[in-house]
């Protein structure tokens, strides 16, 4: 789909090198400026998985040849991503102004928890600080226990690269259309709480509450995960009557008068506990083989190993394992096309001696 179209990458944490990964698994040529020192980035291994599909030159931005080359690499490009704090680049000589003055149709992707300005711009944070401050870590478990989302989901991923690679995509249409570059600036708190709008929407019809525990996606006891015999785990969300209907039915408690009144918060603890009680007698595989089939809103939750093995995921041919590595595949997917298995990340440097050789032809 994005066949054609150039990213420059320069090597960071997290959300910048997802987004880029994701624009590469849509057929984007990226090309990932990695550190010359040889060190991968902290955290990150030295043939890093987020880097799939990318092609790598290992370059040392302090130093002038190695600057001269990142800007013959700018002019030439549909894109850049970044993930420096607020002004990095600019020292660098590496800012909007100066990636503009080479190639004035460059979309310039700025990834960053707190955004490019305001009175934490400057500050350190990560995933958690950033989706507790915007709003969208309140509801992230039940009511009286501390909040705990999937780590990185709700925030470096959704918030953050998700929306840096639709940015990016919205510059690259306009620059089409006018030949006009653009800034992006993708801030994880911005876009984790973009995400609440669906929830803001709940509470415009009245589903939703401030108060923890008392909103129909936080506090029932249809929408929500239970342990198992087994200590696995499984999630119930039969949020409609007609579905919450085949939830009792199969949980033979269609006549409990208990049960009755699916949306009557006060009932919500015991029915809860009462459930907990039920989920806790037999072990996973048996709730697994109870709701198989039926609409009753119920799946297990299964650790990404076992989730390879499931016979949707398996169908869809979502996890791959290359070795020890597990990856999905690239999403989402279009008309007539399979999507492809994850291709090989590069050594850090092993393109650069093509990527040298191309900026004396083609791409100068």
């Amino acid at each position: 789909m994005l066949s054609g179209i150039r990213i420059i990458e320069i090597e960071g944490l997290g959300p910048g090198p997802f987004a880029a990964m994701t624009l590469a698994d849509l057929g984007a040529e990226v090309i990932v400026v990695h550190r010359k020192d040889g060190s991968s980035a902290p955290g990150q291994p030295e043939r890093n998985p987020l880097d799939r599909g990318k092609r790598s030159i290992a370059l040392d931005l302090k130093d002038p040849a190695d600057l001269d080359i990142v800007k013959r690499l700018i002019a030439g490009a549909d894109g850049l991503i970044e993930g420096f704090r607020p002004g990095v680049m600019e020292r660098l000589g590496l800012g909007p102004q100066d990636a503009h003055a080479l190639n004035p149709a460059l979309v310039y992707g700025r990834m960053t928890g707190w955004g490019q300005d305001g009175p934490r711009a400057m500050q350190a944070g990560h995933d958690l600080n950033y989706i507790a401050l915007s709003g969208a870590l309140w509801y992230g478990s039940p009511a009286g226990q501390p909040p705990f989302t999937p780590p990185t989901l709700v925030g470096d991923i959704g918030g953050g690269a998700l929306y840096l690679v639709a940015g990016m995509l919205a510059g690259i249409v306009r620059a089409g259309r006018t030949g006009q570059g653009t800034v992006v600036d993708a801030a994880i708190v911005d876009g984790s709480a973009h995400m609440m709008n669906l929830l803001m929407s709940l509470a415009a019809a009245g589903g939703l509450s401030m108060q923890r525990g008392q909103s129909i996606l936080d506090g029932p006891h249809w929408s929500r995960c239970y342990a198992c015999a087994d200590g696995q785990f499984i999630s119930v969300q039969s949020l409609e009557p007609k579905f919450y209907a085949i939830f009792l039915d199969r949980m033979g408690l269609a006549d409990d008068p208990a049960f009755q009144k699916q949306f009557d918060k006060s009932a919500w603890p015991a029915q809860t506990d009462r459930l907990a009680a039920i989920f806790a007698e037999k072990p996973l595989a048996h709730w697994v083989a109870l709701f198989d089939g039926t609409d009753a809103c119920v799946a297990p939750v299964n650790p990404p190993d076992r989730a390879a093995e499931d016979t949707h995921i398996a169908a869809r041919g979502i996890w791959h394992r290359d070795g020890d590595s597990l990856q999905a595949a690239a999403a989402p997917r279009f008309d007539g096309q399979t999507p492809p298995a994850p291709r090989p990340a590069p050594t850090r440097g092993q393109d650069a001696a093509a990527i040298l050789a191309e900026l004396n032809t083609d791409r100068a």
